[in-house]
């Protein structure tokens, strides 16, 4: 009896082990087109995601600004801008409604063409405002091209 009882905690032990694990997934990632330089980027355009209501695209203003871009927002991207970033988010509900994973890319104001992307993906344990993940994603891009 003693050890049917502790097959069967150490099952539970492993079940709530194996369904908690999957929680505190976290991911931060950026590439970078090798033939890009990102040095010479001065004014950005962001494109806002038709779909969001949640003003993304002023917070990857505010945190481009802050950077030292210059910085336009709108349904028209201006000729003089060196490049354009485009966004995808996701947001998904645990108790409370969360950005899951956030997307930017910085294209080519006239073809464009991916020239760098980021993403931020973080699960509700591991969790990060939105302003901190749009700051992961525009720091890791532009990080990488300093190395």
């Amino acid at each position: 009896m003693k050890n049917r009882y502790r097959i069967f905690m150490h099952l539970g032990l492993l079940f709530i082990i194996f369904l908690s694990s999957g929680c505190a997934v976290n991911r931060a990632t950026a590439t970078i087109d090798p033939a890009t330089n990102l040095d010479d980027i001065r004014y950005i355009h962001v494109s806002k995601l038709e779909t969001d209501n949640r003003g993304v695209e002023v917070l990857i203003a505010n945190k481009l600004k802050q950077s030292g871009y210059i910085v336009d927002l709108g349904d028209n991207i201006p000729p003089e801008a060196d490049a354009v970033i485009t966004y995808k988010d996701k947001w998904v509900w645990d108790i409370t409604m969360y950005m899951l994973e956030l997307t930017l890319t910085v294209r080519d104001p006239e073809t464009s063409f991916p020239l760098a992307s980021g993403n931020s993906y973080h699960t509700s344990l591991s969790r990060k405002d939105p302003e901190e993940m749009v700051d992961e994603v525009i720091s890791n891009i532009f990080k990488q091209e300093k190395e």
